[in-house]
């Protein structure tokens, strides 16, 4: 089965083919750089980094771009709000973004543009537009015709009179019609601006985008992705004046995620009920919050809470719990080939999982997978007799997909006790032995207490930290 997506331009499930064979060029909207991300935002970027994992796995050579908008008018705002300066407020959020994300496992983009560092193709591109009859200026701000591209409108289905209905535009008379969308912006007092053709001022954040992906990934991107939200007007507008700009088609491919609802709402940071990833982090293991954002498939809403958060731990605990007994395991595992049934079983777990990977990205059922797998383990551990290569065999399935295409499992080589820890196991051990069970019991209850949970088995001993 080759891999399908579901393109937002089409409507449709479509094979995946790239413009060129065995390359990927994918561009991915960034934040707008004036607070912390939230959980809502961040489904984004955790999804989009599977897709592009998952790529990779298959074999495309994947150059990823995910800009960041350092300019805006909620960023001048911020900062005029704080005393601070436009850039000052950017970089502190761009760094803030990057610790969420590495605490999160999202791995960072081949390239992150950031808009003030190109403005001098963002405005070769508001000229080419003027020139082809695409934009216009005014006093200073220079609009996009919406009207002027008989297509307008195909990446959201709908007709001119909805959008004209459904687009809330501030009363302008400079533009020509309602729809038409600002380019560049002529600059307020005291705002920060850059010099134009057009007189002093800054992008519009629709031509950001076209101008960085244009620049990274050529005229033609085989996917652009974002969240919902962004199908109008931004990633309207971009195909606008991209496809004018150019002359060609601007992506191939268009993916968007689904919202995260906080109650019976959607989250945001104009409703005020949002949950950021730099708060959530602090309280929920961080690999939690990934799980989570990949527990339902992207295209579906999904449900905020602390408790959906919990069993997001619990999940996770179970398939941990697996790889460290196994791990516990191979220290007297015998050698040996790998058990013919464990190579069935593991073969057919590698065909799910692909075909639902294949199945436009259904991480939801990829990680049911994950833990049918945990199962396998389990059952592998329980026989009396096993082979270091069947034990390697199944870390390395796991490997392959729980940490390297899904980023949720932890495969660090696990720890060596410190001496006490190692001393009170044994000492537990000879307690045993003696049949004197009060002092193993009270052993275990003082290992519990330093966050190491024991496990009796046939085989021995297992330990895992809490």
């Amino acid at each position: 089965m080759s891999l399908r997506v579901y393109n937002t331009l089409t409507h449709k499930l479509e094979t995946f083919q790239p413009l060129e064979e065995g390359k990927v060029r994918m561009y991915v909207c960034g934040p707008t750089v004036y607070n912390y991300v939230h959980i809502g935002n961040a489904r984004v970027f955790v999804f989009f980094d599977v897709v592009r994992r998952y790529l990779q796995d298959k074999g495309y050579d994947v150059t990823y771009v995910q800009n960041f908008t350092d300019v805006d008018d909620k960023l001048i705002q911020r900062a005029q709000e704080e005393n601070t300066t436009v850039q000052e407020m950017a970089e502190r959020y761009i760094n803030a973004y990057f610790e969420d994300m590495d605490a999160i496992g999202v791995k960072r983009a081949d390239i992150h543009p950031r808009a003030t560092e190109h403005i001098a193709e963002m405005q070769e591109g508001i000229e080419r537009l003027i020139e082809k009859g695409y934009a216009y200026a005014v006093e200073g701000d220079v609009y996009y015709r919406a009207l002027h591209k008989n297509d307008y409108g195909k990446l959201s289905h709908q007709s001119l009179e909805e959008l004209k209905a459904g687009a809330r535009v501030e009363v302008n008379e400079r533009k020509e019609t309602p729809l038409d969308f600002a380019l560049w912006k002529s600059a307020k007092s005291g705002e920060i601006a850059w010099e134009s053709p057009w007189g002093k001022g800054r992008p519009g954040w629709h031509i950001e985008c076209s101008a960085m992906s244009k620049k990274y990934l050529g005229d033609t991107l085989d996917i652009h992705a974002g969240g919902t939200d962004l199908c109008f007007p931004h990633h309207e507008n971009e195909i606008a004046q991209s496809e004018a700009w150019t002359g060609k088609p601007f992506a191939r491919y268009w993916l968007h995620n689904g919202y995260i609802n906080m109650g019976n709402e959607k989250m945001s940071k104009s409703r005020g009920n949002i949950a950021t990833v730099h708060d959530l982090r602090k309280k929920f293991e961080p690999r939690a919050l990934r799980y989570f954002l990949l527990s339902a498939h992207y295209r579906n809403p999904i449900a905020f809470s602390h408790e959906t958060i919990q069993q997001m731990e619990s999940g996770l605990e179970r398939i941990d719990t697996a790889v460290i007994n196994l791990r516990h395991r191979m220290k007297s595992a015998l050698d040996g080939g790998v058990e013919a049934d464990v190579v069935a079983a593991l073969a057919s777990l590698s065909q799910r999982f692909t075909a639902e990977m294949d199945d436009d990205f259904n991480t939801a059922n990829a990680i049911s997978v994950l833990h049918d797998w945990a199962g396998l383990a389990n059952e592998v551990l329980s026989r009396p007799t096993v082979s270091r290569s069947t034990l390697e065999e199944l870390l390395d399935w796991m490997k392959q997909r729980g940490a390297d295409i899904l980023g949720l499992v932890d495969l660090a080589e696990e720890e060596d006790l410190d001496v006490t820890v190692e001393s009170l196991i044994q000492e537990r051990q000879q307690a045993r032995a003696k049949r004197d069970f009060a002092r193993a019991d009270v052993i275990r209850d003082q290992l519990q207490e330093m966050g190491i949970i024991l496990e009796d088995t046939p085989q021995g001993v297992r330990w895992r930290r809490k």
